[in-house]
């Protein structure tokens, strides 16, 4: 059997891939796992009594607008990695946008604020449970999104187990502002921070034992 008619063998029961497939299967398993994160924040951990007041302020806008942001860049850089050709990775530099914002309105804060202060306003009133709750929040979105990679084709394991953490923690963020009641700039971009740190590590470990095809 020469070359050509290999090829043809091999490709003859090949079916085309709808447009967007990868996108689309990314979605769904991102939907079900961010359903499991909300369900819980919204039934067992409940949602901050004044939300409505909240919502109609800066702090509130300002967690969401920096976990959003990392959220979109983080499923665009986990939708290239999905991808066996997935090549250089040209999107990882806007993350450093939102970090450099928020890091920004923590400075002048701070200016703001007497020094004295400064300890309370970066520990807040729940400094120790935040990065932890992120992660557990962050589990049901990874799994959602390992799911996702059982029918695609990634070759960079470990950077694509880093990238849906990452993606999984920041979604897991976003969630969990609806019941964080703190609003200090320099406490979201610490400790929100770690608690997507650590999502995006543990997926770095996983990375190279649950995503091998």
């Amino acid at each position: 059997m020469n070359t050509d008619d290999l090829i043809f063998r091999l490709s003859a029961d090949l079916a085309p891939v709808r447009r967007h497939a990868v996108a689309r299967r990314l979605a769904i398993g991102l939907a079900m796992g961010a359903l499991v994160s909300i369900f819980y924040v919204v039934v067992m951990m409940g949602v901050r009594p004044d939300i409505g007041v909240a919502m109609h302020g800066f702090p509130f806008w300002m967690k969401w607008g920096y976990t959003v942001s990392l959220s979109a860049v983080a499923i665009v850089m986990t939708a290239q990695l999905a991808r066996p050709d997935s090549g250089r990775l040209r999107w990882l530099w806007l993350m450093a946008i939102p970090v450099l914002l928020l890091a920004s309105v923590g400075i002048m804060e701070l200016i703001r604020t007497p020094p004295g202060d400064w300890l309370a306003m970066w520990l807040g009133d729940s400094w120790m449970v935040c990065p932890w709750r992120v992660l557990a929040l962050a589990m049901p979105i990874f799994v959602g999104l390992l799911w996702s990679f059982r029918k695609l084709a990634p070759t960079r394991l470990r950077a694509a187990g880093a990238a849906a953490g990452l993606a999984a923690g920041a979604f897991a963020a976003t969630v969990y502002c609806v019941h964080c009641p703190e609003v200090s700039a320099i406490f979201v971009l610490t400790w929100y921070s770690l608690g997507i740190l650590l999502a995006a590590s543990l997926g770095a470990l996983l990375g190279p034992r649950l995503l091998r095809w």
